[in-house]
């Protein structure tokens, strides 16, 4: 699903065109911060099979990014157990490192276990959602 013919302006020749995204956007499909990438991977264009064989086999940079960051506000989220939003009200509006969200694990402070409560709610309410829709 890679690649799609484009015909030529006479139709009688065609090619294949690789299908390709913004760095932003593979970034965001790899869970990674783009201005912590190297700059050919922010200056470029990543392919969809280069995006593949990225995500099968990390090289060091992407394996450490991971590993230690700095992380996108949504892997953030994620690690610390609350929502995009609930990080904005707990005051997190920049990238964290590894070192840096275990930190704020740690310390637990109100408002991670505010947002930690309220997303527990909201996951709650989706699986109500979700089993009264399965019911009817």
């Amino acid at each position: 699903m890679g690649a799609y013919a484009l015909g030529s302006l006479d139709g009688m020749t065609s090619r294949m065109t690789t299908q390709t995204m913004k760095p932003a956007t593979a970034a965001k499909k790899l869970g990674v911060y783009l201005q912590a990438t190297p700059a050919e991977f922010q200056e470029g264009v990543v392919s969809r099979e280069e995006l593949n064989a990225l995500q099968a086999d990390p090289p060091e940079w992407l394996r450490d990014l991971r590993r230690d960051g700095p992380h996108p506000r949504p892997v953030v989220a994620s690690k610390l157990g609350v929502s995009i939003a609930g990080l904005a009200r707990g005051g997190i509006t920049d990238t964290l490192t590894t070192e840096q969200i275990e930190a704020v694990k740690a310390d637990q402070p109100e408002w991670l276990l505010r947002e930690r409560a309220t997303q527990a709610d909201v996951q709650k309410q989706a699986l109500r959602i979700k089993e009264k829709k399965a019911d009817s």
